[in-house]
């Protein structure tokens, strides 16, 4: 069974879709709609524009969004799947090229969810941090220890693998922590805040409103998705799961195993980069993994 697989926030490149852009009738017509859509030609910043253009969050959401979907509707009968998922904002990406979601809505939801985490960041200077090589368990008993600061597990990415969410000192604290218990790498990442934390609550009281106004239909396969790692279909619970993804961790370790155990036996990423590719392979090498960029 085929999974097909979508890349979140930080798989961003300069001259990302552009030959999408320049090769495709369908694609340029979908792009430019996207550029009607935002307000703002975006594809300017993802074809011509700086790593700093790209790296803003009302950028880069909408620009990684826009480079998958489009690549997975034009892909033909390439674009296959038995089930999807999608890392973080790859979710929306997925729910879009699995038919939940029309293109038009998914767009104004990925501009909506970007720019309330945008404010979210600016409102409380928070950050992130990847751990390699604790045990999920150790780095949540370090995250709970920590109780004058919000410090959360973000983003179960594969075994040995945890990002981690919250305030500035919170994560300062921890990154000590984690090393002294053993980590390998406690590094601070460079993003504009504390995503999938309690740091995002005002972003995920603001999206709620976008998506109940939102038309979702159900899927032509099941999405697996990162709240819970379960399969589903039903387009109210899976409105449900996408409110509560913005406060709650990225639970990709599961999501892939789940994929597996319910027989995935190969896994194509569709979009920039190759992040996922390899997560997969951390998770189960038996498993064949391919792209499209």
């Amino acid at each position: 069974m085929k999974a097909f697989v979508f890349p979140g926030q930080g798989a961003q490149f300069v001259g990302m879709g552009k030959d999408l852009y320049e090769n495709h009738p369908k694609a340029k017509e979908m792009f430019e709609k996207a550029n009607e859509i935002l307000g703002f030609r975006i594809t300017d910043l993802m074809f011509e524009g700086t790593d700093e253009d790209l790296r803003q969050t009302k950028v880069t959401q909408p620009a990684i969004f826009l480079h998958s979907v489009i690549l997975a509707k034009t892909m033909g009968p390439d674009f296959c799947p038995d089930m999807v998922a999608g890392h973080s904002l790859g979710e929306f990406s997925a729910l879009v090229a699995a038919g939940a979601l029309s293109f038009e809505d998914g767009v104004r939801l990925v501009s909506a969810r970007a720019m309330a985490m945008q404010k979210a960041c600016e409102k409380t200077p928070s950050t992130m941090a990847a751990v390699l090589a604790l045990p999920d368990e150790k780095v949540e008993e370090i995250c709970n220890s920590i109780k004058d600061e919000i410090v959360v597990p973000a983003n179960y990415n594969c075994p040995g693998q945890i990002v981690i969410s919250g305030s500035e000192a919170g994560i300062d604290q921890a990154c000590e922590k984690m090393l002294a218990a053993g980590a390998k790498r406690a590094l601070k990442l460079k993003v504009g805040g504390a995503f999938h934390s309690p740091i995002m609550e005002p972003a995920r009281t603001e999206l709620a409103e976008a998506i109940q106004k939102t038309q979702f239909f159900a899927p032509t396969c099941p999405v697996y998705q990162n709240v819970n790692a379960k399969a589903e279909t039903n387009p109210d619970i899976i409105k449900e799961n996408l409110v509560a993804q913005l406060t709650s961790p990225v639970r990709w370790t599961q999501s892939v195993l789940n994929m597996i155990a319910d027989g995935a036996n190969s896994f194509t990423e569709v979009g920039p980069g190759n992040v996922l590719q390899g997560l997969v392979k951390k998770i189960n090498r038996e498993v064949a993994t391919n792209g499209f960029q």
